[in-house]
């Protein structure tokens, strides 16, 4: 049986990869995305302004670079590895790759895992992290924001589910739902599942799996009953095979919106030119290019804000 299930994994991935190195057009959101022509990078002007709000005499982890940290796992269209299975695309690439051009530096793309930004971030290994972090009360304790992204959450299920609406606290009783470790979507999770609890209701089982290939097969094996994290991973997902469909929308900050941030280390002074680099580029319209391409224009923000109101506030 554990023979079966390995080599099931191993298919599933297997197809995944190779949809996204065939299909390099996928609809969603009511925008085209083409990897393809996506390779290509989206380089935007110094901004003066920016340049000027960096820390005098402030040493970046590699002179000359901005040492960004990116989500590791293949997970379009925030991240996605090229073709050659090294260079990392997507828009958070595309965000990093922005902001250093607006400051003067070269881009220097780090793929690490979920669990290590925030060390590496505090402890100086990396300027900073864009790996889909929400702006939450408790990170503001220990790191600066400038926002870039609306963050919004999607519940998605198998294609032939029954389900139909996962929207609310008592919706997800009893069921089992992929979301990862540590992330504000858990958060929001356990707080329903409290609430749920308190009044009686069976509670959920959070299944934790890492990468995309391990989710795919959790819920088309019936393992799990549905996915809760970033809307525009589930869209494209969803867009790409045909085998999963949203459920159900919630604001990344719930009860509240929330935004997705550039994550600097508290106190640095880097927050602040990062904010204004990244209003430089929705000025000019090259911000606004990158969300498009990925199909996330339906998350744009108008203006870069630090360390705004999050989940907790």
């Amino acid at each position: 049986m554990k023979t079966t299930s390995r080599l099931l994994a191993l298919l599933v991935l297997a197809a995944s990869s190779h949809a996204l190195a065939e299909d390099t057009r996928v609809s969603y959101n009511g925008q085209h995305v083409s990897l393809e022509a996506n390779k290509a990078p989206i380089n935007t002007v110094k901004n003066p302004d920016a340049i000027a709000q960096l820390p005098a005499g402030h040493h970046f982890v590699v002179p000359g670079s901005f040492t960004v940290a990116v989500a590791a796992l293949n997970s379009p269209p925030l991240t996605v590895f090229s073709d050659d299975n090294k260079t990392l695309l997507g828009s958070e690439v595309d965000i990093s790759r922005l902001v250093a051009d607006s400051l003067g530096l070269k881009l220097n793309v780090v793929p690490t895992s979920w669990e290590d930004w925030p060390l590496g971030v505090a402890s100086g290994k990396y300027d900073a992290a864009i790996s889909n972090i929400t702006v939450t009360k408790d990170r503001k304790q220990k790191f600066d924001f400038a926002t870039y992204r609306k963050d919004s959450l999607g519940f998605y299920v198998k294609t032939s589910s029954p389900i139909k609406s996962l929207t609310k606290a008592e919706d997800i009783a009893g069921l089992r739902i992929i979301v990862g470790s540590g992330t504000n979507q858990e958060a929001i999770l356990l707080a329903w599942d409290k609430e749920n609890q308190a009044k009686g209701l069976k509670a959920f089982t959070p299944i934790y799996a890492k990468d995309d290939a391990a989710q795919t097969l959790a819920l088309q094996a019936g393992r799990a009953d549905a996915y809760f994290g970033p809307n525009v991973i589930g869209a494209w997902k969803a867009a790409l095979t045909g085998k999963t469909r949203l459920v159900g929308s919630v604001d990344g900050g719930w009860p509240k919106a929330a935004h997705i941030a550039v994550t600097v280390k508290k106190g640095s002074g880097l927050a602040e030119p990062i904010s204004t680099a990244l209003n430089g580029t929705i000025g000019n319209g090259d911000y606004q290019k990158v969300l498009n391409r990925w199909g996330e224009g339906v998350e744009h923000i108008d203006r870069s804000e630090i360390n705004p109101a999050g989940l907790g506030d």
